[in-house]
């Protein structure tokens, strides 16, 4: 079911026009020149692209002929950067729309631990709540929660100003809707076997129910492979993973009935997001009233087939050509309620290959990294040798924790033992403690010209992060063994992970490319501007980017 289909069904069953009707005559009429002096967007729109990375934008820019091709007629950031070190879904998603590095938001990865929890489970989920009784972090067993996003997003901001401002938030993966969401959108939601889910008691609204119940629907019926079109073929070569025989890259996006984790892994969820999303917009009205709106779409389904099938198969060349047509279709339906909309679309990391097609692909030096730097078997080893308490060391990522149990004596013998064992792994390039991120200053540079500390820095959060953070190799993929379903990943401080896309689309305004490195902390002061919100430059690491080619300026 495509994003059209979706929202045919959605309009027929909840008695709406998909496309707004009321303001059709509108649509046609040409669009005057944006300028410093025209009226805020009605709506705005940000789309965040899961894993698409610097490097799929520029390979797949060429062949593009719908809602990205949009996009890329706009102005252009073609090296945007996550600058921060832990690249990762949170992190990068609470930067989109706070302004903030996740040092200061608090998100400083997907997980990290806080031995000081009441429960048995240290290891904390980046949105949840773990103070809920009888829950873990483990998938499915968390609290959904937006309680460890330290800082106000820009719907939260847009609230604060004006209360009849909307704000509504649907996407692939809870993490994404609510760090991009914030603490007071109206209505968030993300995908879930059952259609779309919220915050544990938390009723959907009927639109959204509606729409959960179609995109249910879709999920139980089984789909065939997807037809290959000719610019994919060069793509198509199977790829051995694994010691099973299983291969990746010929895929062509097929499941079963029922199977969810595949529906995730295709256009066809993304197009239940942007059908969702623009079903919520024509129920609510949104960008139809007096204040401006602020509609936020995450597309998770490039992360899904990244990870799965690597970033240069066919299954990835499928997925960019479905989803290039998923966002034509949904802007389509915006031009035709002639609502004066902006949008930006950018990602939370961006994502590397699996070694064995780079090894494949003219870089033999690519590997899979040495399970010996697992933090529980490196803290095996090392609590054996020195006979300290087990577990030693606990970590997710590249923060890695040193057993509170420890005596100060102790955590010193530690660290003598770990830290050079580390640093003379040939696969780790570097080991920073928590005392020399703590010394070092969040750079005001360039991202493309911050040093690793730099990077690591802007990661760090005292309250927590890691006793040290280790930081691998350009490409070693910390991912020792693949598997079906898991066989790239991304998470790294080298630039294949941290270099994003930067996009601005609105009618009227001019487009321009500037090659030259902005962040994604700019979207917020850049999208605050251009509906005169007030910001605390002090409050944010981000600047504004200013949109109106020539001598007038959109940072107002």
């Amino acid at each position: 079911m495509t994003l059209k289909h979706l929202a045919t069904a959605l309009a027929a069953t909840l008695a709406v026009a998909a496309t707004g009707a009321v303001f059709a005559q509108d649509a046609a009429a040409p669009a005057p020149k944006v300028t410093a002096a025209t009226p805020p967007p009605k709506l705005l729109v940000v789309i965040s692209v899961d894993q698409f990375s610097a490097d799929l934008f520029a390979e797949y820019r060429g062949r593009f002929t719908g809602g990205f091709a949009r996009l890329a007629s706009g102005v252009v950031f073609p090296a945007g950067y996550q600058a921060h070190g832990a690249t990762e879904t949170c992190p990068g998603h609470s930067t989109i729309l706070t302004g903030s590095h996740p040092a200061r938001t608090g998100i400083v990865g997907n997980n990290y631990f806080d031995l000081s929890a009441t429960r048995d489970d240290k290891r904390i989920y980046c949105a949840e709540d773990e103070s809920v009784a009888g829950t873990s972090s483990k998938s499915g067993q968390y609290a959904p929660s937006v309680r460890h996003l330290l800082v106000p997003t820009l719907g939260d901001l847009m609230k604060d100003r004006d209360p009849r401002a909307q704000v509504v938030s649907v996407s692939g993966k809870d993490r994404s809707a609510i760090m991009m969401g914030g603490h007071k959108a109206d209505e968030l939601m993300w995908l879930a076997p059952t259609g779309l889910t919220s915050y544990r008691g938390t009723a959907l609204s009927p639109t959204a129910t509606k729409a959960g119940a179609a995109i249910a629907a879709a999920i139980g019926e089984a789909r065939p492979g997807l037809a290959l079109p000719a610019d994919c073929a060069r793509q198509d070569i199977a790829i051995p993973v694994g010691s099973k025989g299983a291969t990746v890259g010929t895929g062509r996006l097929a499941r079963d009935a029922g199977d969810f984790r595949r529906f995730l892994a295709s256009p066809e969820a993304d197009g239940a997001v942007l059908a969702t999303g623009a079903a919520l917009r024509a129920a609510r009205k949104m960008g139809e009233g007096e204040t401006t709106d602020l509609l936020i779409l995450g597309l998770a389904a490039t992360d899904y087939v990244g990870h799965g099938t690597g970033t240069e198969g066919s299954e990835m060349c499928l997925q960019m050509t479905g989803l290039d047509r998923e966002l034509g279709d949904f802007f389509a339906r915006l031009d035709a309620t002639g609502i004066d909309y902006a949008v930006a679309m950018t990602a939370d990391h961006g994502g590397h290959d699996l070694p064995e097609r780079n090894r494949q692909n003219a870089w033999p030096a690519a590997e899979r990294v040495d399970p010996a730097l697992d933090p529980a078997v490196l803290g095996k080893a090392v609590a054996e040798k020195l006979g300290l308490p087990q577990p030693l060391l606990l970590g997710d990522g590249g923060d890695y924790y040193l057993s509170k149990a420890l005596t100060a004596a102790q955590r010193k013998a530690a660290l003598a033992e770990v830290l050079p064992r580390l640093r003379a792994h040939p696969q780790v390039e570097a080991v920073v403690t928590r005392e020399e991120l703590e010394a070092h200053a969040i750079s005001k540079r360039s991202p493309d010209v911050w040093t690793l500390m730099d990077k690591l820095r802007a990661s760090y959060n005292p309250q927590r992060s890691g006793d040290f953070i280790i930081a691998l190799k350009p490409r070693v993929t910390p991912i020792p063994e693949p598997g079906i379903g898991y066989v790239a990943t991304h998470g790294s401080v080298w630039d294949y992970d941290r270099r994003v896309p930067i996009l601005f689309w609105r009618k009227g305004l001019a487009g321009f490319e500037q090659p030259n490195a902005v962040m994604t902390v700019d979207i917020l002061p850049t999208l605050a501007a251009l509906i005169g919100l007030p910001v605390d430059a002090n409050k944010i690491d981000g600047r504004c980017l200013d949109l109106i080619s020539g001598p007038e300026s959109s940072c107002r």
